[in-house]
């Protein structure tokens, strides 16, 4: 038996093109809640029956949704570590998350509720998927142990986002992602060791 009301066809799709394209237009603080519904053409209950806050609908909208895939297992974690550094990049490299990134933080830092919830909700599944990762590097015998999800998810993401949104430099020719794999796969190893 399926309880509650069904969700509509549509709906998130809608809402997550409203908040890119108002983050475009008018940036974060103006992309409220109304406006996303008004633009999406649905009613504000149907936004927060599926996000919590503003913060979690543009996270949602513009770097990852709530459910990830799993990451690709590429046979080996060097192949694992380039797959996940170019879902990274994919994930951060958006003029709307240009707009959104320095508020965002902001007001996820500034409330400690939904700092926690931000946490469980997207950096907690983030973290499980980079376990699976890892844990299938100890079954092949590529590291002896698991290392400190939470040390490898800073590993992997600090450079990318960095890159992305700090410097102003161009990414080198042969790619970001290609060209941070090896380094970051000896920094994983290493801990892994």
């Amino acid at each position: 038996m399926v309880r509650g009301r069904p969700r509509e066809e549509g709906i998130d799709d809608a809402v997550r093109d409203a908040v890119r394209a108002l983050l475009a237009e008018t940036g974060y603080q103006r992309c409220t809640i109304d406006a996303v519904a008004a633009r999406a053409v649905v009613g504000k209950a149907a936004v927060y029956r599926r996000w919590r806050s503003k913060a979690e609908l543009v996270f949602a909208a513009v770097i990852h949704p709530v459910e990830l895939e799993p990451p690709e297992d590429t046979g080996s974690l060097r192949g694992d570590v380039a797959a996940v550094l170019d879902v990274i990049q994919s994930s951060l490299d958006s003029v709307e998350l240009r707009q959104a990134l320095p508020s965002l933080l902001a007001d996820v830092r500034a409330d400690p509720v939904l700092e926690a919830r931000f946490g469980d909700v997207f950096l907690g599944r983030e973290r499980g998927y980079l376990v699976l990762m890892l844990d299938r590097a100890v079954a092949r015998g590529e590291l002896s142990q698991r290392p400190d999800p939470a040390l490898v998810h800073a590993i992997l993401l600090g450079p990318v986002l960095t890159w992305l949104h700090l410097f102003t430099e161009t990414p080198p020719s042969a790619g970001l992602a290609a060209s941070l794999a090896s380094p970051l796969h000896a920094a994983v190893v290493a801990l892994g060791a």
